[in-house]
């Protein structure tokens, strides 16, 4: 059904693009504003996880550098048959994480450095789950169209009133000032209720991953009251926020039409009733590497035989 409705959802949008260029230039203008709309998503395709990255700075690590964060994912990415992916940390204090890419063999996650700090184990496991969740669902392509689809129609949209009331077509002046107003306002909300719905799969489907849907729970605990602290990079660009696994700009808690994501106690919620349905023995993951003196990601270790910082689950 998700897909289904994503489906539905892009073909609306499709439609809506097509319409405005009608308003513009009729049939001709129809046909040149798709020809655009196809270079804008050639680009996006190729390039679009560099430019997300670049934008906020995020820093590439690996196996010696970041031993547990590239392990857990490393881990993760085989239990879901995936290609290992390029694994990067965001310097933001904000818990937040994000995966990007057009494919499973040209995918990303990052995760932001005060995720790292603030989290347990499992619930950094759940929450890089469901980023591959993503990656897997190819959910990193679906976002980047429909963000590049919804970029065209508002800025068609403005070209419609200085081209579309010097010729004669079926709406009129009125039409062209409608079109002004509604379709980027249409194109937006379509954008998001896409997110909405890739976001409820991917926590489903990241619960199958790690095989504990109550450790991406405690996650999202974690993440609601962590956007408290700002994310300067997010705030810069807001239009990368859809991408996040929670809403990194402020002033955003309602699940209503102009949301990026769903209401986090709704996602707890169905992720609770999944871990119901499936009951059995949570899924373990491979012993962290022991450290002495430091914690994985530069916090002071506990002393032997007490957690770190254990959470709720584990």
């Amino acid at each position: 059904m998700n897909y289904f409705r994503t489906a539905l959802l892009l073909a609306g949008l499709t439609a809506l693009f097509m319409g405005v260029g009608f308003v513009i230039g009729g049939q001709q203008g129809m046909l040149v504003a798709f020809g655009i709309a196809v270079a804008l998503n050639f680009f996006s395709y190729w390039n679009s996880d560099k430019l997300v990255l670049r934008m906020h700075h995020a820093r590439e690590v690996d196996e010696r550098t970041a031993p547990e964060y590239y392990g857990i994912v490393r881990e993760l990415a085989a239990r879901a048959q995936l290609p290992m992916p390029r694994v990067y940390i965001l310097d933001e204090d904000q818990p937040n994480a994000f995966a990007t890419g057009r494919n499973p063999d040209n995918a990303a996650v990052a995760a932001t450095r005060g995720l790292l700090r603030s989290m347990t184990r499992e619930e950094v496991a759940g929450v890089m789950a469901h980023e591959l969740a993503h990656v897997q669902n190819r959910d990193t392509l679906i976002m980047t169209l429909t963000a590049t689809i919804a970029g065209a129609i508002s800025m068609l949209a403005n070209f419609a009133f200085l081209f579309g009331r010097n010729r004669e077509n079926p709406f009129g002046f009125i039409g062209v000032l409608l079109t002004m107003i509604v379709a980027p306002l249409a194109a937006m909300l379509v954008q998001m209720a896409i997110s909405r719905t890739r976001e409820y799969a991917a926590d489903r489907r990241g619960g199958e991953i790690c095989g504990q849907p109550l450790w991406l729970a405690s996650a999202l605990e974690k993440l609601e009251r962590g956007r408290t602290i700002p994310n300067e990079e997010a705030e810069a660009v807001p239009a990368t926020a859809h991408m996040f696994i929670i809403n990194p700009l402020s002033g955003q808690r309602m699940d209503n039409l102009f949301s990026t994501h769903p209401n986090t106690a709704n996602r707890i919620a169905r992720l609770r009733e999944y871990a119901g349905e499936i009951g059995g023995t949570p899924a373990s993951l491979a012993p962290a590497p022991d450290r002495q003196t430091r914690g994985p990601w530069g916090a002071p270790s506990a002393p032997r035989g007490r957690p770190r910082n254990s959470g709720p689950w584990g």
